[in-house]
């Protein structure tokens, strides 16, 4: 496994790194030896924040955590990518695909995942009106969603706005 750590607005000092590649070695039983971990330290308002990013052939496993002391957050950060990695795993045995990124021993290991099944439980329809982004935020937070779907009145593309943390808003819009 190839790290590559980064800090914004914190100094990554040799002891964190340690901590890092220590912590995040544990996941080398799963993953293959070529994989890039990608890290991203952060501090804001004395909260400390790990972003961990891991490209894998189609998808892209990423777990953030933060806490006030950035140990504690790289120990949270670790049990929530270990889950994501069995629920990729699981995913895999069901479509029968290659193990694209994982260990094959790890493939082959027999696990009872039980939370791992995607299940859908309601489908929704409804018709989308071409509005601008602002409107769109204001049409969400009238709903109280958390997203919202529509047609981008400037760009005639289905566009999703979404809210982020610290009452702002995000934009996902379609790249081909």
């Amino acid at each position: 496994m190839n790290f590559i750590i980064s800090g914004k607005n914190i100094e990554v000092t040799e002891g964190i790194r340690a901590a890092i590649e220590e912590k995040l070695g544990r996941l080398d039983k799963y993953l293959a030896d070529d994989i890039d971990i990608i890290v991203t330290l952060s501090v804001q308002k004395e909260r400390q924040k790990i972003e961990v990013t891991i490209p894998m052939k189609g998808h892209i496993i990423r777990a953030e955590q933060d806490s006030a002391d950035m140990y504690v957050s790289i120990d949270l950060v670790i049990d929530i990518l270990e889950r994501q990695i069995r629920r990729y795993k699981t995913r895999l045995m069901s479509k029968k695909y290659e193990g694209a990124g994982l260990k094959q021993e790890f493939i082959d290991k027999d696990e009872d995942v039980d939370d791992d099944e995607i299940r859908i439980i309601r489908s929704k329809k409804f018709a989308i009106k071409p509005m601008d982004v602002e409107e769109a935020c204001i049409q969400m937070d009238l709903l109280g969603h958390n997203f919202f779907v529509f047609r981008n009145a400037d760009t005639f593309e289905v566009n999703v706005v979404y809210k982020r943390k610290g009452n702002t808003y995000g934009l996902i819009e379609p790249e081909f």
